[in-house]
């Protein structure tokens, strides 16, 4: 199977701090299916490193009060993109992310709270029929195959 997969969850430096969130599970991915790497925020031409950005419900917020929806939803087109370009079958997301995350992201007071709602890019995926899964769903993904 061929997987869309957030870049820092196989250890590439792109976060908004410029560190990975390598995850040992989907790191293990790459040995039975060909993974495709992505950032979004890069794809829409965020810098890294950069401050750190929350969903504000339909808007994207850096914490310097920035608005960068702009680029988070350019981001999301090119991932789409990307899956489609190149045949994915579902993408694994980081999980709380404002453009990966799925079912709960930061809501936009950078105090750490949680709230319901989707990343840009997630979001997306999801309305064009790719199956989304975040780093600790890696199991049902793994049901589905």
């Amino acid at each position: 199977m061929r997987i869309l997969v957030s870049a820092c969850l196989l250890g590439v430096g792109c976060r908004y701090d410029g560190r990975s969130k390598a995850h040992p599970a989907v790191l293990a991915l790459a040995g039975r299916h060909e993974l495709v790497p992505i950032c979004p925020e890069q794809l829409g031409g965020l810098p890294t490193p950069r401050a750190p950005s929350e969903r504000r419900d339909d808007r994207v917020v850096m914490k310097t009060g920035d608005d960068v929806t702009n680029a988070f939803r350019r981001g999301a087109e090119e991932a789409l993109r990307l899956c489609r370009l190149l045949g994915c079958e579902a993408a694994v997301l980081k999980e709380r992310s404002p453009s990966c995350g799925k079912e709960r992201v930061y809501d936009g007071t950078f105090t750490g709270s949680l709230t319901e709602g989707w990343g840009v890019t997630a979001e997306l995926l999801a309305r064009n029929g790719i199956p989304v899964y975040g780093e600790s769903e890696l199991a049902m993904l793994l049901e589905n195959e």
